[in-house]
């Protein structure tokens, strides 16, 4: 894991900084799903919330792949033979994280105040009972900031990866190495599908989810089909 902070994502720096810690991006993946899986299992059998649990195993699942994506994509950015201002924008800025902030004051929001205010069963009573245990409420919290942190990234990638191909024309190796990254960002984001079972209840989250997945698909084919563009204008001159 690189040690120039400034090029990676805020999730790689705290990792990499953990003082006495050199972890491998598998070890730090295999820690995060564990302790998080571990906790939902403890708290589901002390608690009886095993029908939560499920919910709960998807949500850290889909986190656990997100890490995974956030190392691949950072990692193969990084190798890769492109302009300065797109690192910048890409790792530097740090808008994955305003974007995560926004998503997550808005999911609370949702849950603790709009969701609450609906006529029905709130979300968080529905699976937790009427009186939730806080420390199981502070572990769904955790869990949620997770997977808004990871999703924020992902849209932050697909953005940048749609100005990088406007911006900057690639040569025909770097241009297939950022096609197969959005691919994989795509990949990512359609792994959020699993959680679409556990919100036909909650239109707000069911349309939130499944247009962030429509989302990042349709940015990211519009960045592949620009990338392929430009590779087959700085090429048409070599064959004639």
């Amino acid at each position: 894991m690189t040690d120039n902070y400034g090029e990676t994502w805020v999730y790689e720096s705290i990792v990499g900084a953990l003082p006495g810690l050199e972890l491998s991006n598998t070890h730090a993946v295999a820690i995060q799903f564990g302790v998080f899986q571990v906790g939902i299992v403890l708290f589901a059998w002390l608690y009886d919330l095993w029908s939560a649990a499920l919910a709960g195993t998807a949500a850290v699942f889909v986190a656990a792949v997100g890490s995974v994506a956030m190392h691949r994509l950072g990692t193969k950015n990084r190798a890769a033979e492109i302009p300065e201002a797109y690192y910048r924008l890409l790792f530097g800025s740090s808008i994955e994280v305003v974007l995560s902030v926004l998503a997550f004051i808005a999911l609370v929001t949702h849950l603790f105040v709009f969701d609450a205010q609906t006529p029905g069963t709130p979300l968080i009573a529905s699976l937790f009972g009427p009186e939730p245990p806080i420390v199981v409420v502070y572990l769904v919290l955790l869990v949620s900031w997770d997977l808004c942190y990871r999703i924020g990234t992902s849209w932050w990638v697909a953005v940048v990866s749609l100005w990088r191909a406007i911006k900057f024309p690639s040569e025909p190796s770097t241009a297939r190495r950022f096609i197969r990254l959005d691919l994989e960002n795509v990949g990512f984001a359609v792994t959020q599908l699993v959680l679409v079972p556990f919100l036909l209840d909650q239109p707000f989250l069911l349309v939130a989810v499944s247009g962030h997945v429509v989302a990042v698909t349709v940015v990211s084919a519009l960045s592949i089909w620009l990338t392929r563009a430009d590779t087959r204008a700085s090429v048409a001159p070599a064959d004639d």
